[in-house]
């Protein structure tokens, strides 16, 4: 009798830790639940409100907003990016998003939603600019790039623009301010970041043209949850037909 009464104890114990590390998806007010990490300190894709305190953003926008659009709630966990995919994987979230490119690679040991916005390379230049939307447009002129980027390679197949390259996409920015360089080359969130939320240049520069390489963003989640996957899609598809992540570049990227 006691083997059989610890067997079920072990039983118990084992179901216990297999329903743990299952999905965080969770009812709430008779609608699934998704816990999303994200690691806000991606101005002005993800960022903490001074102000409030709260998570903030494009992501966290869009995101709300694909949650309304599929009836799931959504919750917000706030993860260092160096431990943010092993966190995935030990179901502490049932996903990522955080300025998540999508690559081959990472689709090895983890699923993605559909693409919801391209953060490729796009240009910087003077407010008082006028005439340049494209790289073409920047023949003769120094354009600076941070070193190894896809900006840079980029950049360096037009032999006719003088490539000035640097340590931090930070510098190229300053010396562009200051009438050094005619343009950056940077990837679309860091050139919103400091073309439109950064006080000391919102009123100096300015984003020109679209995006001229392909770096799609996308909701990571475990390899195989399909339930939570299906939701995130739902949401994302309808609200990208809806044209809402145009109105959130509009607002934070522009």
């Amino acid at each position: 009798m006691k083997k059989v009464i610890i067997a079920a104890v072990m039983v118990t114990v084992a179901l216990s830790m297999v329903l743990v590390a299952c999905s965080q998806t969770e009812e709430e007010d008779g609608a699934p639940r998704i816990v999303i990490g994200t690691d806000a300190t991606w101005p002005p894709m993800e960022f903490i409100d001074q102000s409030t305190g709260d998570i903030v953003g494009f992501d966290i926008d869009l995101m709300t907003a694909a949650a309304e659009a599929s009836g799931f709630e959504v919750e917000f966990r706030n993860t260092g990016w160096d431990g943010i995919f092993a966190g995935l994987a030990t179901s502490e979230y049932d996903a990522v998003m955080s300025s998540v490119t999508i690559t081959d690679e990472r689709m090895e040991t983890m699923d993605f939603s559909v693409p919801y916005i391209n953060a490729g390379q796009i240009i910087i230049v003077p407010a008082a600019t006028e005439g340049v939307t494209s790289l073409e447009d920047l023949s003769g002129q120094q354009v600076g790039v941070q070193i190894g980027t896809t900006g840079q390679f980029a950049v360096q197949d037009y032999s006719e623009i003088n490539v000035a390259t640097y340590d931090e996409i930070g510098l190229a920015i300053e010396d562009l301010a200051v009438g050094r360089l005619d343009a950056v080359v940077a990837d679309t969130p860091v050139a919103a970041n400091y073309a439109l939320q950064n006080e000391d240049y919102s009123e100096s520069l300015k984003i020109v043209g679209e995006p001229f390489t392909e770096e799609f963003y996308g909701v990571a989640v475990r390899k195989g949850n399909t339930e939570v996957l299906e939701l995130i899609n739902s949401g994302l598809e309808a609200v990208l037909q809806a044209g809402v992540d145009e109105e959130l570049a509009e607002k934070w990227l522009r």
